[in-house]
């Protein structure tokens, strides 16, 4: 059956009364049975790497590793006071076991982080340790060795001297020290702050834990940040000047999700409230209220019903887009009610919805259009926004047909004073003609359009996508500077055939970054092979030790004179030293306690490749350049930008999704010419001149062109259609009908988009503002170009 040829009233009401039964007691069992939440990961909406599954993995891991660790800095001026107020927070967090997972600061974990090491030391060796070996002659090692024996300030000491005679093993783990300024205190972890002329440098304790629970989860957020507080509330009553430094994921999540809700609330509430009150001064009676906010009720149900099952999941940005839907999905209830008012009251309900069937159809499909555009971009939670919005307006449609006809008899509505008032205005709307006035009128739009136009440039930045508390981010600077972290979104990718293949190249790289730490493009890397040097290193290294300190004629013996000790003396402590010579492997030491810290840079084997990270400390943005040239050259390296990455794949889509906005025109415009024939073009103009002025006007404003703006134009298309095809079913003025439910519509879409334009999501008060600009001009111009029977007139001819 057509959409044109509705099935008989009683019987298509009584099945969709059971597809909404259906959809209740689904949306129940999720909410009250599931008790299910909305996701809040802002990591839904970013794309997904296809073409490169490695690289995607590898982003994904550092990310993971990210999202679950939190991070609180205690600090004050005087140690005491800082292990005081670390001691009052921790015991907070204490009373919640099942949160948190830290790992003990002691004697025994400092013992078992080296244990490894020292089984492995004579191959560990840093880049300046082995020049030296390659250059400095057997006296300078004599030296050396007999400095470390007399001298109590001859460096750090890790065992007796004879297991580390020339201190190439201290120094190894001393520059391994360097890669983060923490160090274990009084059973502490410790970080000082860098004091200025005139300040006193904060000393801080280090409190890092995991979190046992998702970071974005709902119990996460609810617990947790009611628990940090409560926990700094204690630290600052033991230390009033205490100095607390949060960060971590959870934070963030916890922030979007009240911002995301807070938007739900005014965005929903908002528009609902707003279309309450313009209905009832239409109408003044409750029953099209009603009636409209049961199609938008069911419009609701039935996306979010059929998006948790094709999804598993609907993000909470979706809701608070889906809100939006609520200024769109009431045009099919609007335009029915002001027909049902201005019809006949012998004239049956389901009489008049088969006269109104194919306006209603049209505009239906040109939404779903409109909307469905969404699904063309590489983001999954946008391409969710896209399927929620159309099946919202699918269910909201389907409510209008199936149940307003069998509810709504003829002579049940009259006019309010809105309706009255606001019909007449119609009469009075310009009605352009083709002549000098009007064609000087188009030249200065076009013209003033042009210059907006020219104003226009683009910013694709995806951190547009979210717009963390202030404080937030600078806390997380903070902790950064202080901790002297690398970066998760920016970094290097090494590839190979082997676990060998990766170190070896990890190696190579290393050697171009080490030019970039002199230069101060970066402070520093962190990677595996600073913990475990290849294979083919390792054997080098023994090699030059073999040759250079511990052969038979090595400076060994001369120190054994020094020290009045014979050759025994001399072949047992090389045999020390050989006896720590077993090749130290990657598995060892990512089976080791030690090598915590440092997993999340090893991938592993992934797509037929083994790969690691090397991330970055330190980095200074103005040297990216430098940094993406590093690589080149180097066999299965590859430097990894994300936020330049994402924010290309937008940049490319904004391009691409303009064009699509330009086909769906074409698309929409053969949809409407076998209805309009000739009439099809005043359909589609006042929207298209209001995209057209929306644009100049976000230019003369200094707003800067996002994707957002271009999916707003596309759903604007969607939206502005139905008020062009309003008008031509209807065009002659003495009909105030489709000017009413224009005026009605418009109204609420505008303030639904309108709200949304005060989100504090730059992306979304992009998306809200256009769609705020774009449908009031298309309110505007659309009694213009509706088609009147007047061929010519003194001034001209009718457009």
């Amino acid at each position: 059956m057509s959409l044109g040829q509705p099935m008989p009233g009683k019987r298509l009401a009584l099945l969709w009364l059971l597809a909404v039964s259906l959809l209740l007691g689904h949306n129940a069992w999720l909410w009250l049975g599931q008790r299910i939440t909305p996701d809040t990961d802002i990591l839904a909406l970013l794309p997904v790497q296809e073409r490169d599954p490695v690289l995607q993995q590898s982003f994904l891991h550092m990310v993971d590793a990210a999202q679950q660790r939190l991070v609180v800095l205690v600090g004050a001026e005087d140690w005491a006071d800082a292990k005081k107020a670390a001691d009052a927070y921790r015991a907070v967090l204490d009373t919640q076991p099942g949160m948190f997972a830290s790992t003990p600061v002691n004697d025994k974990t400092q013992d078992d982080w080296l244990a490894l090491f020292q089984r492995h030391r004579l191959a560990l060796l840093t880049a300046e340790q082995e020049q030296r070996l390659r250059v400095e002659p057997a006296g300078h090692w004599e030296e050396a060795a007999l400095g470390r024996m007399y001298n109590a300030f001859g460096g750090p000491k890790l065992g007796s001297w004879q297991d580390d005679p020339y201190g190439l093993f201290a120094g190894w783990m001393q520059e391994r020290a360097q890669e983060t300024p923490v160090r274990p205190r009084d059973g502490y972890l410790f970080v000082a702050e860098k004091g200025g002329a005139g300040s006193n440098p904060r000393q801080y304790v280090l409190l890092p834990m995991t979190l046992k629970v998702p970071a974005f989860s709902i119990t996460a957020q609810d617990t947790v940040l009611p628990l940090l507080a409560r926990a700094a509330e204690a630290a600052r009553k033991a230390v009033p000047k205490v100095d607390l430094i949060p960060a971590g994921v959870v934070l963030h999540a916890a922030a979007a999700s009240g911002q995301a809700h807070r938007e739900m609330s005014t965005i929903g509430l908002g528009s609902l409230a707003g279309i309450v009150l313009l209905t009832w001064l239409a109408f003044h009676t409750l029953r099209p209220i009603l009636l409209i906010l049961l199609s938008i009720g069911v419009g609701c149900l039935g996306a979010f019903s059929v998006c948790w099952l094709l999804f598993g999941r609907v993000h909470l940005l979706t809701l608070v887009f889906g809100a939006s839907l609520i200024g769109v999905a009431q045009d099919y209830g609007i335009y029915f009610l002001f027909n049902r008012m201005a019809a006949d009251p012998a004239l049956d309900s389901r009489a008049l919805l088969k006269k109104l069937m194919p306006g209603l159809s049209l505009t239906l499909l040109a939404a779903v259009i409109g909307y469905m555009g969404l699904a063309f971009t590489p983001f999954p939670g946008l391409r969710a926004m896209a399927v929620f919005s159309a099946l919202g307006l699918v269910f909201a449609w389907l409510t209008v047909i199936c149940w307003f006809p069998p509810l709504l008899k003829g002579g049940a509505l009259k006019p309010g004073a809105l309706a009255r008032g606001y019909g007449g205005l119609l009469r009075r709307w310009p009605s352009p003609r083709l002549n000098a006035p009007t064609l000087a009128l188009a030249a200065v739009f076009a013209v003033a359009a042009g210059a907006g136009l020219m104003r226009l440039h683009p910013n694709d930045d995806i951190r547009l996508l979210q717009n963390s508390p202030k404080r937030l981010v600078q806390d997380q600077i903070r902790l950064g500077k202080l901790l002297d972290a690398p970066t998760p979104v920016q970094f290097y990718l090494v590839r190979g055939a082997s676990e060998e293949e990766v170190l070896q190249r990890e190696e190579a790289l290393k050697l171009r970054l080490a030019p970039l730490v002199e230069r101060g493009v970066i402070g520093g890397w962190q990677a595996m092979s600073n913990w475990v040097p290849s294979l083919r290193t390792q054997d080098s290294r023994r090699a030059l030790l073999e040759e250079k300190l511990l052969a038979p004629d090595g400076p060994l013996r001369a120190v054994a004179r020094q020290v009045e000790e014979d050759a025994n003396w001399v072949a047992a402590t090389v045999e020390l030293q050989r006896a720590a010579g077993k090749p130290l492997t990657l598995q060892a030491f990512l089976d080791a306690p030690s090598s915590e810290p440092w997993r999340h840079l090893w991938l592993g084997r992934a797509e037929g490749v083994y790969a690691s990270i090397v991330a970055l400390r330190g980095m200074n943005y103005s040297g990216l350049p430098a940094l993406r040239t590093a690589a080149d050259g180097l066999a299965g390296v590859q430097w990894v930008d994300k936020v330049g990455e994402i924010s290309t794949v937008l940049g490319r889509y904004r391009v691409y999704m303009g064009w699509v906005v330009l086909a769906a025109y074409g698309l929409v415009f053969a949809l409407l010419l076998p209805r309009y024939r000739g009439r099809a073009w005043r359909v589609l103009a006042p929207t298209a001149l209001a995209s057209v002025a929306t644009l100049a006007a976000v230019g003369y404003a200094g707003h800067s062109l996002q994707l957002f703006h271009v999916l707003g134009l596309m759903l604007l298309l969607g939206v502005g259609v139905d008020y062009g095809i309003f008008m031509q079913e209807q065009p002659d003025r003495r009909d105030a009908t489709p000017w009413l439910a224009v005026g009605l519509s418009a109204a609420n879409t505008i303030l639904s988009f309108g709200l949304l334009g005060l989100s504090g999501t730059p992306a979304l008060q992009a998306f809200g503002l256009t769609m705020l600009i774009g449908t009031a001009l298309v309110w505007l111009l659309v009694p213009c170009f509706a088609y009147t029977d007047n061929k010519e007139s003194d001034n001209g001819a009718a457009i």
